[in-house]
């Protein structure tokens, strides 16, 4: 019997797409898109936490904005200064 892991890597589906482990894609200094994320822990507009599936993401900045926000996917953006990560799994 195949596991998920094996299905997925026989039908070449991204690790992302069919676990929560989240993807995150930053653009520039402007923006960073996470997928699969769980919620939002905290926002101002100079830091947001993000929660995912194995930990949290720290994002610092000026005038940080949610931008877009669907059930999975979140879109910050701003002047993002850094982003640091607090790993649930260790």
């Amino acid at each position: 019997m195949l596991d998920s892991n094996k299905i997925s890597k026989f039908l070449d589906i991204p690790r992302e797409v069919s676990s929560q482990i989240p993807k995150i894609t930053v653009t520039g200094f402007d923006e960073i898109l996470i997928e699969n994320f769980k919620g939002i822990l905290e926002y101002e507009d100079f830091f947001a936490r993000i929660s995912t599936h194995i930990g949290n993401i720290n994002i610092n900045g000026f005038n940080l904005k949610l931008s877009q926000m669907t059930e999975d996917d979140i879109l910050v953006s701003g002047k993002i200064e850094n982003i640091d990560f607090e790993n649930k799994l260790s």
